[in-house]
């Protein structure tokens, strides 16, 4: 038996923080997601498998648009029509309300779990070999209860796989919203394969049983960085003993390289060269690349303000093959100023104290009353933090400045 472990899909998902590309750029980023399902499709056909797990959040949201819907449909149609089994959970994104798939009824594609209640599945393949797969749907998008502590353990012959979108069980109540469960509790319902979506870093927590997160298939930030894809799984039917190969298919990977400064660049052009340069041969196939830039207070102002405007990351990013783009910089700093220990201490809780969400808020309050993008940006982590190494980079520049002048 042959199968295909899928998850986190997530049709209709924009792709974040790069609305600053030309549209049409954009827009081919954007299909990245639906041409790697596509691929995902092709796979199955050409090695004619046997079953598709799709193991939750195959939408963004439980409220598809009218084109992914189509997409979608196509898809399993070209499975069905081939008599490839599909099985599949809704998770915390496409949560209760995907009942509209523009589907026609076949009995060679299925939604199980239906309203967060276990439901279990035998089928067969075109050789007659018999296989069952359990799992559950979400009818929320939060579940705070460990539904995978309720599974029934293997207790046949069958070759059995747990599907599930879920999240192992963390110390802090507040992380556990998502049918939390533990590795041990999975182990000892002893299934021959359990396919788990949710966490989108691939990743194989058992290989005796196989428990495995197969991550999603094509990164759409830049902490979802590197190659994306599937499983590929392979039964031998008299054994039971099941190989697992991962499928590499993101049209387009993110890819984070780091330049480490030990001078100040005199010359801003001899910097966009290395900068270039290290992009360059990076540059191995369609690529989004963010730069780290470590030692950052070595930067002059002039140099800082030209890497914050966007269009110098087009500029950056000429000589790069396969469309691949600069979309980020992050800026570092590193401790090269001589400051005492005391001074040192003085500086850090002064920055623990100013840096911080409520004061920011409060600095750009007169922005906020004009704009709503500047109040959204202002509650992202993310957002914060960039904010916050600029300002931790700009203050150790006067601080490296001072102490030159006193030294």
């Amino acid at each position: 038996m042959k199968f295909l472990h899928i998850a986190d899909v997530h049709l209709d998902s924009p792709f974040l923080g790069l609305s600053f590309l030309p549209s049409e750029l954009f827009g081919q980023i954007k299909n990245a997601i639906q041409l790697s399902f596509e691929k995902a499709v092709n796979f199955a056909i050409d090695h004619d498998v046997d079953l598709v797990l799709l193991a939750g959040d195959t939408f963004d949201s439980i409220h598809p648009t009218p084109q992914s819907k189509i997409f979608f449909a196509n898809q399993i149609k070209r499975l069905v029509d081939r008599q490839i089994q599909v099985v599949m959970v809704l998770g915390n994104h496409d949560y209760s309300q995907i009942d509209d798939l523009l589907l026609n009824e076949s009995p060679y594609f299925k939604i199980i779990g239906s309203n967060e209640q276990i439901e279990q599945v035998d089928f067969m393949t075109k050789s007659q070999y018999k296989y069952r797969v359990v799992g559950f749907s979400y009818q929320h998008n939060h579940i705070t209860e460990d539904i995978i502590a309720k599974y029934p353990p293997k207790s046949t012959s069958i070759y059995t796989i747990g599907l599930a979108h879920a999240g192992m069980k963390q110390s802090s109540v507040d992380q556990n919203n998502y049918a939390p469960f533990t590795l041990n509790e999975v182990k000892d319902l002893n299934y021959d394969y359990f396919a788990l979506g949710h966490i989108h870093l691939r990743q194989v927590l058992s290989q005796e049983p196989w428990i495995v997160y197969s991550g999603n298939l094509q990164g759409r930030h830049v902490n979802e960085k590197d190659a994306k894809g599937f499983y590929f799984g392979q039964v031998d039917e008299q054994s039971q003993n099941t190989q697992l190969q991962f499928i590499d298919v993101s049209p387009i990977v993110w890819q984070t390289v780091d330049l480490t400064l030990d001078e100040p660049f005199k010359s801003t052009t001899k910097l966009c060269t290395k900068i270039q340069n290290l992009l360059a041969d990076n540059n191995l196939r369609p690529t989004l690349f963010t730069l780290n830039i470590i030692g950052a207070e070595l930067l002059s102002d002039a140099q800082l303000d030209m890497l914050n405007d966007k269009s110098m990351y087009e500029e950056l990013s000429n000589n790069l093959q396969y469309h691949s783009l600069l979309v980020k910089v992050y800026y570092r700093h590193r401790d090269f100023i001589a400051l005492n220990a005391t001074d040192r201490a003085l500086f850090a809780k002064a920055a623990e104290e100013i840096l911080t969400a409520n004061h920011t808020c409060e600095l750009a309050s007169s922005l906020m009353k004009k704009s709503n993008i500047v109040t959204n940006n202002l509650q992202k982590e993310e957002y914060l933090s960039d904010i916050y190494e600029l300002a931790r980079v700009r203050l150790e520049q006067k601080l490296r400045g001072n102490n030159d002048e006193i030294n």
